[in-house]
């Protein structure tokens, strides 16, 4: 039985290693192609008359990484993943923190997903995102392969570019032009701190939204994190804390019923979850 149970180990590892092998690194420029492929658009009472898609007005600018603010690079990594620039594509004991808790929690693929800067890159490029085991190995792999083939700076370059910040805002330039009227590079610590802090729940946290409250609490935690991290010092801190930060007036152009939409949207954010909106291609009729 022993002899049995070593063979079958043995042809198990031989075949997962072949399956790691032949995995591939995703095309990164797909994320544009599956976003506007699963975009979810939201329609009037009859389903006919089209209210908004999502993604139908999808503004990004690319930057290099060397044009984007030391600020928002800082006030990203302290907050989604103050390790980047240590570990090598995944967190082990995140991970499996993450697991536990989502088995306290009765769902192992939901809730805590212990995601590092590289596994969101790799998630944004991968067109199927199914919530499986078999898809959650694979971005483990693919992340520690992503960081084999490109530097760090690359990975977070990619990951400012294309990150949702709201909306139809994709990448940390259009958000730094639409949220404040400047360039990515030109941000000062605490509007920095504010972008940083919304790609976690980009609706929820939307300064054009009903939980404002809700947004400046979480740019005080990044820039606590940032002073954590050693990104900032004490009175750096303290004085972003208190910085008067003046938002743009949101523009609504090309939306039918712009308001009802937003609450919309804001709803379905709440109730399905912001990747829902991003890749499940619902038709919502109101």
């Amino acid at each position: 039985i022993v002899i049995v149970g070593f063979v079958a180990s043995l042809v198990l590892g031989g075949v997962l290693m072949l399956w790691v092998a032949t995995l591939e690194i995703p095309d990164l420029s797909s994320f544009d192609q599956r976003r506007v492929l699963q975009s979810t658009k939201i329609y009037d009472r009859t389903g006919e008359i089209l209210l908004y898609d999502l993604h139908q007005d999808v503004r990004r600018t690319i930057v290099p990484y060397e044009d984007i603010s030391r600020h928002i690079k800082n006030a990203t990594v302290a907050i989604e993943d103050d390790t980047f620039f240590e570990h090598y594509g995944i967190r082990p004991l995140s991970i499996v923190r993450a697991v536990l808790a989502n088995l306290v929690g009765g769902n192992l693929l939901g809730g805590q997903g212990g995601s590092t800067i590289t596994q969101q890159v790799i998630k944004n490029s991968v067109l199927v995102r199914e919530k499986t085991i078999t898809r959650k190995v694979k971005e483990w792999v693919l992340a520690i392969k992503l960081e084999q083939q490109i530097s760090k700076e690359e990975i977070l370059s990619h990951y400012l570019n294309e990150t949702p910040y709201g909306g139809t805002i994709y990448g940390v330039e259009e958000a730094s032009q639409s949220f404040f009227g400047i360039s990515s590079s030109d941000v000062t610590l605490a509007e920095a701190a504010y972008l940083a802090g919304l790609p976690q729940l980009p609706t929820y946290y939307s300064p054009y939204g009903p939980n404002k409250a809700a947004l400046e609490d979480r740019k005080n935690l990044v820039l606590l994190q940032m002073k954590k991290n050693g990104f900032i010092t004490e009175e750096e801190y303290e004085q972003a804390k208190k910085e008067e930060v003046e938002f743009r007036v949101q523009s609504a152009t090309g939306i039918r019923a712009p308001h009802f939409v937003f609450y919309i949207r804001d709803y379905l954010a709440r109730k399905y979850g912001e990747e829902s909106l991003a890749e499940r291609g619902y038709k919502v009729i109101t």
